[in-house]
């Protein structure tokens, strides 16, 4: 019986789909939107139509999901995620259901923004850019160009483990950022997720030989920032964020800092 009505919602929603060149059918079909409810306590989200798909999202009883406008193989159901990824369900754990655009608490298809796509994920990769401010030979303090590639590993959708290597881009040589560290999401289910990130490494310094702006040395870092991340549709990521470096030896001390956005991916 549930195969039948969830058959017969479909059908409700997509008339135009079978009766082609009739334009009253059509433009009612314009005007319901289908969306998928899960009456189960719980329902996994694959990748594809098949139990042997891997599953990027578990749904609780309650969720609503926009249905992607046809059947997968068999008896699966095509949905978007919030994020806005689609994913594959069994009909019989959910309950197809159509609405018109405006009614009161009508529920909607995700927009421009989407939650980050933490849940399910098992790594990452950014691309950030911008300014690194530190002091350089003349106890002065330079602002550099700065470019930073930064691999991840979801541990968990509020913890990340990270790694980087960076360069301060200028004419009189090269800054060489790298290390590892650990990034916590406070809201993780927010479309602007804040974060915290710590971590450690090293800075090498290579002087061009004609250079009297930066000296060669090696140093120890200690690393620390926060930042906020946004995710849009199709799993983009954007990424704003200020980190201090804390740079040190036996010998000397001191700090920099970083100002950087760029945009990255869970998969």
């Amino acid at each position: 019986m549930k195969r039948l009505a969830l058959l017969a919602a479909l059908a409700l929603v997509a008339p135009a789909a079978v009766i082609l060149g009739a334009p009253g059918v059509a433009q009612a079909a314009e005007e319901h939107d289908a969306f998928a409810r899960v009456v189960v306590d719980s329902a996994e989200l694959r990748t594809g139509p098949s139990i042997s798909s891997r599953v990027i999202y578990t749904a609780h009883r309650g969720e609503t999901f926009g249905v992607d406008g046809r059947l997968g193989t068999g008896f699966w159901l095509r949905v978007v995620l919030p994020d806005g990824r689609v994913a594959y369900g069994l009909g019989d754990e959910m309950q197809v259901f159509a609405v018109r655009p405006g009614e009161p608490e009508a529920p909607s298809r995700p927009g421009l923004f989407a939650t980050p796509p933490l849940e399910g994920a098992n790594g990452g990769f950014a691309i950030l850019g911008g300014v690194l401010a530190i002091p350089v030979r003349d106890q002065t303090t330079r602002a550099f160009g700065y470019l930073e590639g930064r691999p991840s590993i979801v541990v968990h959708r509020t913890v990340t483990l990270d790694g980087y290597i960076a360069n301060a881009l200028t004419a009189d040589g090269s800054q060489i950022l790298y290390g590892g560290g650990a990034t916590v999401h406070f809201a993780p289910s927010w479309a602007i997720c804040p974060f915290l990130g710590i971590g450690g490494g090293g800075l090498s310094v290579r002087p061009n030989a004609d250079s009297f702006v930066l000296k060669r040395e090696d140093l120890w870092m200690a690393r620390a920032g926060g930042g906020i991340l946004m995710a849009l549709r199709g799993r983009i990521l954007v990424r704003l964020e200020v980190t201090n470096l804390t740079l040190f030896d036996s010998e000397s001390f001191k700090n920099a800092q970083t100002y950087a956005g760029g945009f990255g991916v869970y998969f």
